[in-house]
């Protein structure tokens, strides 16, 4: 996605045909399954995953229009209930809902252990991943000024300072610390560029979530859920006037937030996240964390493609 460009507009019917019918179905399942594996590794943005494969606007969309149906129904007129879920696109939304769900839970079932069992390692490749990542919001941002600058200066050091917090209780984190995490990291999903799963790691709830999910921990699972509802409900729409009229600043503020909070990444630490000089097998860390750094690299270079090849080619009326 270039530094100034957004996606299309999605059209205004929920019902526009589509040349290829039902064979849209499994593709959409494995667009989810890309955005679900996104948002299980830190660094790797699911809303830029989704960007890529053309439904971000379909799924901000429809929970933009979910949200307003859940207002109706509290506050009426109930009539407009039904209209606003008329215009999701759920022919769509299921399966890459489906899709994200399976690659979740699987994802969950195959990191937990190596988190756990590599620390030391999984950072590295963290820390590579943010890293690269930084160019997404970055560019996006567009022309840089010095208040800009500044912005992200600020952010950065209020997350540096915030990461550096020792999390004692994130092995057994009560269940509404989990929720109001959750309501954070949900917000991910808008802003392209921004993981979630990174959001969870830097309060110490990444291990915890990744072993609720992998042992049907259901008491956490719903903790989480529940916050992710409430939090993308009250989130959503103040995020896209955010991105609608202040798209800079609030870029730099997640530019800065991601650099600052890169710290929790570092790989050695102590068991208090204070930071340590490296040692042991520091040619392999490196190596990791150069791996993780390609992989994003790789995935903006396909999405650069896709942009240039979306320009050229007519819309596809379903997305």
């Amino acid at each position: 996605m270039t530094a100034t460009s957004r996606p299309p507009s999605p059209p205004s019917s929920p019902s526009s045909p589509s040349s290829s019918g039902g064979r849209r179905l499994p593709a959409d399942v494995v667009r989810g399954a890309l955005i679900g594996s996104a948002e299980v590794v830190p660094g790797v943005s699911g809303g830029t995953l989704a960007l890529v494969t053309g439904v971000y606007e379909t799924l901000i969309g429809g929970a933009g229009h979910v949200v307003t149906a859940a207002r109706y129904a509290v506050t009426g007129p109930r009539s407009q209930v039904r209209a606003e879920l008329a215009r999701v696109r759920w022919s769509v939304v299921v399966p890459v809902l489906v899709g994200m769900a399976a690659a979740v839970v699987v994802g969950s079932a195959v990191l937990e252990p190596v988190v756990t069992e590599h620390p030391v390692g999984s950072r590295a490749v963290f820390f590579g991943l943010v890293l690269a990542s930084l160019v997404v919001p970055a560019r996006m941002v567009g022309r840089w000024t010095a208040p800009l600058a500044l912005v992200a200066a600020v952010a950065a050091v209020a997350a540096f300072l915030l990461t550096g917090l020792p999390a004692a209780s994130e092995q057994q984190p009560s269940l509404l610390v989990v929720a109001v995490a959750a309501a954070v990291a949900i917000c991910a999903l808008v802003l392209p560029g921004v993981s979630g799963s990174f959001l969870l790691l830097t309060v110490g709830l990444y291990e915890p979530t990744l072993r609720a999910v992998a042992d049907r921990d259901l008491a956490y699972v719903g903790a989480f859920a529940l916050g992710a509802v409430v939090g993308l409900g009250s989130f959503v729409r103040v995020l896209q006037h955010l991105l609608d009229h202040h798209r800079a600043v609030t870029l730099a503020v997640m530019t800065g937030l991601m650099a600052g909070s890169l710290r929790a990444l570092w790989p050695w630490q102590g068991e208090d996240r204070e930071l340590a000089t490296p040692s042991g097998d520091v040619l392999t860390v490196v190596l990791l964390a150069l791996a993780g750094a390609a992989l994003v690299v790789v995935l903006l270079l396909v999405e650069d493609r896709i942009q240039r090849r979306g320009a050229s080619a007519p819309a596809d009326p379903v997305r």
